[in-house]
């Protein structure tokens, strides 16, 4: 690093957010061709940006083509911004906010292409929503030549940085990137002091329309001694043998303190399956925002056991559940279609 470089930090996603950043879902190859194919998902991402904005400034992306859509079903009290759009999942594609050594706000800016060149994926649009937001926001970019998506990694803010070998050390987003350079470049972007890897993520999540295995449905750290981690009870399930791999490395590793993590057992939801298949609904794929965490409900027997479980790990905030099921039937959750900026 050159002398005068500025070292970047990530901050806990727990700490004060100015601003959280999402995406208004767009007519195109995941949401539809008309208004009315996209009125699901629209309508799911409209009662997310408004539990959101009773706690923090919601700032939505619209591409041009939307915005009298976008008018119609979101308040006055939710900022629009325009610019041309593939996608709605703003953890992937907008920026990763970190803080400068002097004090400034940075904004990482990965490279984006689709989850991995997926052959469904459209990325023209996407692949510039990074520097985008971060102009928006007046970050300083700090640019990475890795292939990466905010919801596949999670910090704790004082150093670790949960990781899947599926996502970064794929092939199809980093070929030729060692475990060793990944973990130099998030030092180098996040000022992580050591990556603990999960080996991969849920099932579903690495059928045709997943991302390969993003953490942030798997596990996060509500701080930096506690692992919230998703537990599949049936054992019918494909993700029901992954509770023996993901003890293995809870139980190889520990906080960065050196002692056992406290570990908080979040339960996957008695519906095992959708339309199209097993589900990967998961209660650890959740917006912690400045007094409050915007939880993921599914109409099930388990979201009251999730629900308290998310209000033990964050004593002191409101939770305000949301029924995720027509973000989840695209491919993710609350925490995928949201992202925060961080209050200095």
């Amino acid at each position: 690093m050159a002398q005068n470089s500025p070292q970047w930090h990530m901050p806990s996603e727990t700490d004060p957010h100015e601003r959280v950043f999402m995406a208004f879902p767009p007519r195109g190859e995941s949401f539809g061709t008309t208004d009315d194919d996209t009125a699901i998902a629209r309508e799911a991402w409209t009662a997310v940006a408004h539990a959101t904005a009773d706690f923090v400034p919601v700032t939505m992306v619209v591409d041009p083509a939307d915005r009298a859509d976008a008018q119609r079903l979101l308040s006055a009290s939710i900022e629009l911004v325009e610019a041309p759009l593939d996608d709605a999942w703003m953890r992937d594609i907008g920026p990763t906010f970190v803080r400068g050594s002097a004090g400034q706000l940075g904004a990482v800016d990965w490279k984006f292409n689709g989850w991995g060149q997926q052959e469904w994926a459209v990325w023209d649009n996407d692949q510039h929503i990074g520097k985008f937001v971060a102009e928006l926001a007046g970050a300083e970019l700090v640019d990475s030549a890795l292939v990466n998506e905010g919801g596949g990694i999670h910090v704790d803010g004082r150093g670790t940085v949960l990781l899947t070998d599926t996502v970064q050390l794929d092939r199809f987003r980093n070929p030729g990137w060692s475990r060793e350079a990944i973990e130099e470049e998030f030092r180098r972007t996040l000022g992580i002091e050591r990556a603990i890897w999960f080996p991969r993520g849920l099932y579903r999540d690495s059928q045709r329309f997943g991302t390969r295995g993003h953490i942030d449905i798997v596990a996060t750290m509500p701080d930096e001694h506690t692992l919230l981690v998703h537990r599949q009870h049936d054992p019918a399930h494909p993700d029901f043998h992954l509770g023996a791999v993901y003890d293995a490395v809870i139980e190889g590793s520990t906080a960065i303190d050196g002692k056992p993590w406290n570990v908080i057992e979040l339960p996957a939801p008695e519906r095992v399956r959708d339309e199209e298949g097993w589900t990967d609904y998961s209660y650890v794929n959740h917006l912690v925002t400045n007094g409050a965490v915007i939880a993921c409900t599914f109409d099930d027997p388990n979201d009251e056991v999730a629900l308290a479980g998310l209000a033990k790990a964050y004593p002191g905030r409101e939770i305000v559940g949301v029924d995720a099921r027509n973000i989840f039937a695209y491919g993710g959750g609350i925490h995928c279609i949201t992202q925060h900026q961080p209050k200095f």
